[in-house]
């Protein structure tokens, strides 16, 4: 009994300093453990893959004055696009009412592009559409986020009749031999809680 315990503790001892030694020696192999057994991260040096670009002054400060004769207005980017895409003088006769509906100034060739890739009879009103989408999407993920957070069904907001109060006021008018319709409608208001209220009292 006495030989098998000391030969458990020499095992022991043995495999302790086995791995105490080889964690001495891995950390001897220069940096870190974590660096050595490949879990240390290294972050880029943003100095050697960032180029820079050469400093130049502008040939001239000045702004150019307008040509004599024409109005100083500024170009949009988009009609700019536009007029290098589909042509001179296209940015603002070519499209109807709606965004994708080609005007009657459009050529044969541009109309057939816009045809193919589906741009022509577009809805005018789509963005309008795809926000009112959105919001209903929004709503949808914000009360089932409240479900998982809570653990109850969302409490549908607004304006109620109060049965209690109701049932009352239809009994006293009962009573009184009046009409049911009577006296005003008790109602409950309720409105959205923030966040935090209920969470303390």
């Amino acid at each position: 009994m006495v030989r098998r315990r000391s030969g458990v503790v020499y095992r022991l001892i043995r495999t302790v300093s086995l791995c105490a030694g080889a964690a001495l020696m891995v950390a001897g192999c220069g940096g870190s453990a974590k660096e050595a057994l490949g879990l240390g991260k290294r972050a880029p040096d943003e100095f050697a893959i960032y180029t820079r670009a050469p400093l130049t002054l502008p040939p001239d400060y000045g702004l150019r004055p307008p040509a004599p004769g024409t109005q100083a207005s500024a170009v949009m980017p988009r009609d700019e696009a536009r007029s290098a895409v589909f042509g001179q003088g296209l940015a603002s006769a070519s499209y109807g009412p709606g965004i994708g509906n080609p005007g009657p100034n459009v050529s044969s060739g541009t109309f057939a592009i816009l045809d193919r890739s589906g741009a022509v009879g577009v809805d005018p009103t789509i963005r309008s559409l795809v926000n009112q989408e959105t919001t209903i999407l929004a709503e949808k993920d914000r009360t089932f986020t409240e479900r998982l957070m809570f653990w109850t069904t969302p409490t549908e907001y607004g304006t109620l009749v109060d049965p209690v109060e109701e049932a009352r006021r239809i009994h006293e008018n009962q009573a009184l031999g009046r009409g049911v319709t009577a006296g005003t409608t008790p109602t409950i208001e309720r409105r959205r809680r923030s966040m935090l209220e209920g969470i303390f009292n």
